[in-house]
């Protein structure tokens, strides 16, 4: 078989020379790093470790930026804010055993959260491989094994020509839709081993599109154009796809309400007459939701928050458009759409007929009111007053990560994003520590902008470490540490459950005197005081901290009462 080749790029003569004659000194390590150059990273994320030396010693003879953190997990939520923000991959160099271990609560949240994380971890010499007991530091009989039910794709290498393949397809898995964390596996004497393979040049790892099958479309189209009471959930892959305009220009040309997912704030705009806003944990919007004759669900699987901890139970026809398709009719009987949300959306804008409805926002304004009315019945004035206040203090265009905290939980369902792709949190997987090496993250993406984090003084203390790390690189952000001496939301539920608490109260130290030790700024404010100080922190260029002593308390649920009371 003979094949064409005239459209191959011709060298020139003295990059022909450069390629018969690499530079000498070069290892495995350059192969990675020059892998990750090539398919256009800039920045990586990680901890150094023995195994891994080879990758780190060649960052030096690269262009790449390194943002080292103290902690591997720690350096995971750092490297999944930068890709949740960029939409980029973040590469992650993690060493073998226990620094490839400590990273997978964080590579847990990356894939909850569908955030690009290029994991790059060593292994041990490749005479150790195959799970015998050699007795190597680090050693696991199958490292692979600890991971392989987090991220989406395992590469394993075993040569160092094999290197620039394996990054590059774990680069395209990364960024296929869905998005999510990859892992990519080199032993240790794979990345030392000197190397005379030419200079990696650009790659090419385009992800490959995900769109809906047309006949779909045709039908979710019919649906839709001919509902009576249409609404749209609006999950986070309406904004991983950046596909919030197509969702508002769907929503007004079928005059639909739209509530969104805790993980897609920001989707559409909290004061446009269409939106439902994102209270997502209460009765009346579950009953509006379950009223709809048509509910078209975008980048979302329904799951225990979105579902109001699965008391809802749609009547109608129910849309699901997922590029996860294990998701696709996980929880509900839909007509399932396995698709990247822009696309579909795209395709269903164009498809549907346009539908008058008078009375749509004001039963959305109706569904507010009753909220509005049921929460301002518990006075629970100090957390909206809180809430507002960094509301009122944060830039629109400052993004933001809060940890498993109360005041988190609060901003879920009342926090206006404002913007697409801004507000950001921990709730995929739910781990504590996510907050704060999180804006580490998203400050070493565009050190412009000055970024918040948002924790409670129990998951302050899972990242106190990475305030040298700010400290270090300079990064603007600020760190709101609301201290309730104690893990809050935990005091609240084991209270409510079996009214007492058990291991919920927690000695902490003077966070305003340890961020100083490490020369961070910091400051304890109060209530009142909290806009002007936080605002001020954001204001300023470096890290800084803001203490705010104050126990809050959750709104009253309504997952617990009769589906309908």
């Amino acid at each position: 078989m003979s094949h064409d080749h005239d459209d191959r790029p011709q060298l020139t003569a003295a990059q022909a020379a450069a390629v018969l004659n690499p530079p000498a000194g070069r290892n495995g390590g350059d192969l990675v790093v020059e892998s990750l150059q090539g398919l256009g990273a800039t920045t990586v994320f990680g901890l150094p470790g023995q195994h891994a030396l080879g990758m780190f010693d060649a960052l030096r003879r690269s262009s790449l930026r390194y943002v080292g953190l103290r902690v591997e997990n720690n350096a995971g939520f750092a490297a999944d804010a930068y890709g949740r923000i960029t939409g980029e991959v973040a590469p992650l160099l993690l060493s073998t055993g226990p620094g490839a271990l400590t990273s997978l609560a964080a590579l847990q949240e990356a894939a909850a959260a569908s955030a690009p994380v290029l994991a790059i971890s060593s292994q041990i010499p490749t005479a150790g491989l195959g799970g015998g007991r050699h007795g190597y530091l680090h050693e696991l009989r199958d490292q692979q094994a600890s991971v392989r039910d987090i991220v989406k794709s395992v590469h394993t290498v075993r040569a160092a020509s094999q290197i620039p393949s394996a990054i590059a397809a774990a680069w395209e898995s990364a960024l296929t839709a869905p998005h999510g964390p990859v892992w990519v596996e080199i032993p240790q004497d794979v990345l030392l081993a000197e190397t005379t393979l030419p200079v990696v040049s650009a790659m090419d790892a385009t992800p490959r599109e995900l769109y809906p099958r047309p006949e779909l479309t045709i039908a979710a189209a019919h649906l839709l154009s001919n509902a009576e009471r249409p609404v749209i959930i609006a999950g986070g892959g309406v904004v991983r796809s950046d596909a919030s305009g197509k969702l508002r220009a769907l929503a007004e040309k079928i005059e639909a309400p739209v509530v969104t997912t805790f993980g897609g704030k920001g989707a559409f705009p909290w004061e446009h007459p269409l939106s439902l806003r994102s209270w997502l944990e209460d009765r009346h919007t579950t009953d509006f939701l379950e009223d709809a004759d048509v509910l078209l669900v975008v980048g979302s699987g329904l799951g225990e928050l979105s579902s109001n901890y699965h008391t809802f139970r749609p009547r109608g026809r129910v849309i699901q458009i997922e590029a996860d398709a294990g998701k696709l009719e996980s929880n509900h009987p839909a007509l399932g759409i396995h698709s990247d949300a822009r696309e579909a959306l795209s395709d269903l804008l164009e498809a549907v007929e346009r539908r008058q409805d008078a009375g749509a926002a004001e039963r959305v304004g109706t569904v507010l009111e009753k909220v509005r009315a049921r929460i301002d019945a518990q006075e629970l004035t100090l957390e909206q007053q809180v809430l507002d206040a960094v509301r009122e203090a944060l830039p629109d265009g400052s993004p933001s990560f809060w940890d498993m905290t109360i005041l988190a939980y609060w901003a879920w369902s009342a926090f206006d994003a404002r913007r697409p792709n801004t507000m950001h949190s921990a709730q995929g997987a739910g781990g504590l520590g996510y907050g704060f090496p999180a804006a580490i993250g998203a400050a070493s993406a565009d050190p412009t902008t000055p970024v918040l984090a948002v924790s409670g003084d129990g998951g302050a203390m899972y990242s106190i470490a990475e305030l040298a790390t700010a400290r270090q690189y300079d990064l603007p952000l600020t760190w709101l540490i609301v201290d309730d001496g104690g893990y809050g939301i935990l005091r609240e539920y084991m209270t409510g459950a079996f009214g007492e608490t058990t291991g919920t109260e927690l000695s902490r130290p003077d966070f305003v005197a340890l961020a100083e030790s490490f020369g961070v700024p910091a400051l304890r404010t109060t209530p009142e005081s909290l806009a002007a100080d936080l605002g001020k922190a954001l204001a300023a260029p470096g890290p800084s901290v803001v203490v705010l002593p104050a126990l809050l308390r959750m709104f009253e649920p309504t997952h617990l009462q009769a589906a309908h009371p």
